[in-house]
Parts: structure tokens; sequence; C-alpha cells
């Protein structure tokens, strides 16, 4: 069955989301160390399986030199992230998914990395951060 439908649009998201809160609770600088490890292995994930050759080899040096630039500047992880998705778009469209048993997995990876392309252009805050100083102000949270 080849039908995109609300949950697989939904449901990367909130896996984006997840990433999130879960590399939130990493302690800077450690986090953008983690984020670009993580950005390096996402970068080779379709070598082997992938359908277009040795391109594959070529996207995977290109993410690997974002992730380096990432250790020091979020924006290239970023960049990175979104390099992520055009590949999981050509890989969706060539019928060639990041989880072969699962059609529509690089779909679903094309919706995800852009979330978290956004937190890593915002300098990927701790997602803590925002809710202890909101709840230091209002007096809610203590």
């Amino acid at each position: 069955m080849n039908v995109v439908n609300v949950v697989s649009v939904v449901a990367p998201v909130v896996a984006g989301l997840v990433y999130i809160a879960v590399v939130s609770v990493v302690p800077e600088p450690a986090r953008q160390k983690v984020n670009a490890v993580v950005l390096a292995g996402a970068g080779a994930a379709y070598i082997g399986g992938g359908s277009v050759g040795l391109w594959e080899l070529a996207f995977t040096t290109v993410v690997t030199f974002c992730a380096y630039r990432g250790l020091t500047t979020y924006a290239w992880l970023g960049v990175g992230w979104l390099l992520h998705t055009a590949w999981d778009v050509v890989h969706h469209l060539r019928g060639d998914p990041i989880i072969p048993e699962l059609q529509h997995s690089s779909f679903g990876c094309a919706i995800c990395d852009p979330v978290i392309a956004v937190w890593m252009f915002l300098g990927a805050p701790s997602i803590y951060r925002f809710r202890s100083a909101a709840g230091r102000s209002s007096g809610v949270l203590k």
C-alpha cells in the first residue's frame, strides 16, 4: 500500500521532537559533539543498500564534512540535516527506503530531519532550560 496518511507525517515530527528532548539532557559542550557524531552516522545510513551507487560515498563525505565543521558551529549541523533531508527524498522517489521493510521510512526521515535542522540552526538549546526559566519567572516550578 503506497498511501501517505496523517500518521506518516505526524509520527516523524514527533520522532524529531523526541530526539530533541533526549539530546537536550546532554550538557554543552558535549551536546554539540553528540549531535555531530549522530549526523555523521546518519550521513552513512544509506551506504551498502543505496540505489545511487558511488554517489552514496560522495554524499557521506559531504555530510561528514558538515559534521566535522559542526563540532564548532551548529549551523553546519543544520546544513547537514537538510542535506540528509534531500537525500531521503531522492531515496523515497527511487523506491529505496532507508529501512527496506518500511516503505515510507525515507519519507518519514525527510520530515523528521528538518525538525532537527531547525533546532540546530537555533543553536540546539536545551528545551529544559526554557521550561525551568519559564517556571522560575512564573513561580509555578520550583
